[in-house]
């Protein structure tokens, strides 16, 4: 269920069930992106052009912006693919997912899973980590933050704090 969060120029919202806790929104800016505050995103803390520069680092698409003051929106030219080592598949461009439940949504970036296990197919849920899939891919840098206090276990939704705000 995607959370919306309203500011004067650009409009945040968050899908976590999609999040997997690569960290890039915590790191960003702390004035924007705070994880022990409620709500934990307020974008008129930025400017604009900042808020958006650092939801489009999250690989996922759980972070999405749009512009209320006519400033640039998210494009990507064509599709691009990327394995990620041992990890998922980084998607850009325009991604129609069809989720299981046959609900459809457009995103801009996109994680999904090929190791087979997600329980949340087609995303990436992290399960790649339990498994110990392997595979050749591009190294991916993961921060370690409050929701990725360990490098191969990110925390659970249940335990996320961001699922209250």
């Amino acid at each position: 269920m995607r959370k919306v969060y309203r500011g004067r120029d650009v409009e945040v919202s968050f899908d976590l069930d999609i999040c997997i806790h690569i960290a890039e929104c915590l790191r960003g800016d702390p004035s924007v992106f705070k994880l022990d505050r409620r709500p934990w995103v307020l974008p008129d803390e930025s400017e604009p052009d900042q808020v958006a520069e650092i939801v489009e680092r999250c690989p996922t698409g759980a972070l999405l912006y749009r512009r209320l003051d006519g400033g640039r929106q998210e494009e990507h030219p064509g599709t691009k693919v990327t394995p990620m080592r041992n990890g998922p598949l980084l998607v850009t461009g325009e991604i129609e997912v069809r989720r299981e439940d046959g609900t459809v949504e457009t995103l801009p970036r996109a994680t999904l899973c090929r190791c087979g296990s997600s329980k949340h197919k087609p995303f990436c849920d992290n399960q790649h980590l339990a498994i110990n899939f392997r595979a050749l891919g591009e190294p991916y840098k993961i921060h370690l933050s409050p929701v990725r206090p360990k490098l191969a276990e990110p925390i659970s939704k249940s335990q996320d704090p961001r699922r209250l705000s």
